[in-house]
């Protein structure tokens, strides 16, 4: 399984997934599910997957020969960011269609969903969420952020902190605890992390990270959450009964 996110807040972009794949207790192995593209000076994109492995490699292979390939549709060929959704959409619903074409009649599952995201100079900053039904869909300005995979576990924390005001750096602190939420209580969400953050009209540079269990980032953030929230907790009012008894 995977655990991927992407937040849209009014300073840029936040990019997070983990790395784990997982086809049984004994075959547990990584495998980058972020993909960055940066086609030209001006437009620079992000594409994070979840679900059968050699569909979405077959998504990401075909987005990079279609910008080889300039007769067709790619990356380049829009002004809007809305347009090269729709762009990689239909790219995810082809591969989708011919995987589960040559392995649907034994019975594996060759779907798989993307979010996407990115900037085009000029013009507004957008993620999206494609299904594997091949369909899309934009955040919104009360939810700006989207989820794909085991995304029930760090939903809250998002729900909590996550605004279109929030400062970058702090959003990407909150995508961090919410994947290391769900590592924590899902075993087919592993580390390595890898973390993309994109100041909104800053095409020269991006702040990318990679996380390992033991990275002593990713170690302090995980150890003084987990001791606030214990904090948090034991502060929390008690019961009627629970403050008579502490009277007598």
């Amino acid at each position: 399984m995977t655990y991927c996110l992407a937040i849209s807040v009014n300073e840029g972009l936040v990019f997070c997934s983990d790395t784990r794949t997982n086809a049984g207790p004994d075959m547990l192995s990584s495998y980058s599910k972020m993909h960055i593209f940066r086609p030209d000076p001006d437009r620079k994109f992000c594409v994070l997957s979840a679900g059968n492995l050699a569909t979405t490699q077959a998504i990401v292979n075909q987005l990079e020969v279609d910008l080889e390939q300039t007769e067709r549709n790619n990356l380049l060929s829009f002004d809007r960011i809305h347009d090269v959704a729709a762009y990689v959409t239909e790219v995810s619903r082809n591969a989708q269609m011919d995987a589960q074409a040559k392995v649907g009649a034994v019975g594996i599952d060759a779907s798989a969903s993307l979010l996407f995201g990115g900037q085009m100079r000029g013009g507004k900053q957008e993620i999206y969420l494609i299904y594997s039904a091949g369909n899309f869909i934009a955040a919104s300005i009360d939810t700006p952020f989207l989820q794909i995979g085991e995304s029930k576990y760090g939903k809250p924390i998002l729900d909590r902190v996550v605004r279109k005001n929030t400062p970058l750096e702090d959003a990407a602190r909150c995508a961090l605890v919410s994947m290391d939420s769900t590592i924590k209580s899902n075993a087919t969400v592993g580390p390595p992390i890898e973390v993309l953050i994109c100041e909104f009209a800053n095409f020269d540079s991006d702040h990318y990270v990679k996380l390992d269990t033991d990275d002593a980032y990713l170690v302090s953030l995980r150890n003084i959450w987990d001791s606030k929230l214990k904090e948090a907790f034991a502060s929390l009012p008690k019961f009627d009964w629970e403050q008579h008894l502490i009277g007598e």
